[in-house]
């Protein structure tokens, strides 16, 4: 990962579908025969398991650039804070929730409760000790993320939170929930924000996968002291919202 470059537009700006066959099928593959090698690991304690399972993630940002034409530029890796806190960002693809792991690591994702049962997949990503919430229980769901992003962190670990709740097209933003951040005003920790072009180059819908560069933007933290969460979430969506548009490289129609 390296510093921005100078943008260079892609001839084809709905991607590859041979690429993205290609690389769909890898990582079906992948991850099964990873989840598999890895089931010597699921007894080991969380440090060795964690390390071991998530080299998949790795790989997959191999294939990515090997099959897809995909590179990754990191930005503003200084604003990182020293200990772990609470990560918000911009929801657009797959790509964020694996591949911000060696940015942010370790690392304990909220995600829906329902990737737990996909399977073989599942079974490694429950092996991770994720924050897996039941979306539709409302104040409880909130409740298991304060709750266990609090025991996740006092651990040593980044919770790593997408406040817009599910993916969103390019060009798009969803409702930032306050649920993050209220997590890191209850721990006293700062907000990381994140913003990312993603979505443009490993969609969230289609086969498609659009040679190019995946840029990473890490902002200033946002304090959160003596702060409510409602205005750390909105300096939170300023802040993402205002990077998109620099960081973007192709047209919405074009998606």
């Amino acid at each position: 990962m390296s510093q921005a470059a100078s943008k260079q537009p892609s001839p084809n700006p709905r991607g590859s579908l041979v690429r993205g066959l290609l690389f769909y099928l890898g990582l079906v593959v992948s991850v099964v025969i990873w989840a598999l090698v890895s089931l010597p690991a699921f007894p080991l304690p969380l440090r060795w398991r964690y390390w071991w399972i998530t080299r998949w993630c790795g790989f997959v940002g191999i294939m990515l650039q090997v099959i897809g034409g995909i590179r990754v530029e990191l930005e503003g890796l200084e604003h990182r804070p020293e200990h772990p806190g609470v990560v918000l960002a911009k929801h657009q693809s797959a790509w964020e929730t694996l591949n911000l792991l060696p940015v942010f690591y370790p690392q304990s994702w909220v995600l829906k409760r329902e990737l737990l049962r996909i399977p073989v997949f599942g079974w490694g990503l429950a092996r991770l000790d994720p924050i897996a919430i039941d979306r539709a229980a409302g104040r409880e769901a909130l409740r298991q993320v304060i709750d266990q992003g609090g025991r996740k962190l006092e651990a040593g670990r980044w919770v790593v939170v997408f406040p817009e709740g599910t993916r969103v097209r390019p060009g798009q933003r969803g409702r930032y929930q306050q649920g993050g951040a209220l997590l890191a005003c209850r721990a006293g920790v700062a907000v990381t924000p994140v913003a990312h072009n993603a979505g443009e180059h490993w969609p969230r819908r289609g086969l498609r996968i659009r040679p190019g560069v995946i840029r990473v933007r890490i902002g200033p933290a946002i304090p959160t002291l003596g702060r409510s969460p409602a205005a750390v979430t909105q300096d939170t969506e300023t802040w993402i919202e205002s990077q998109m548009a620099d960081l973007s490289d192709v047209q919405v129609t074009d998606l």
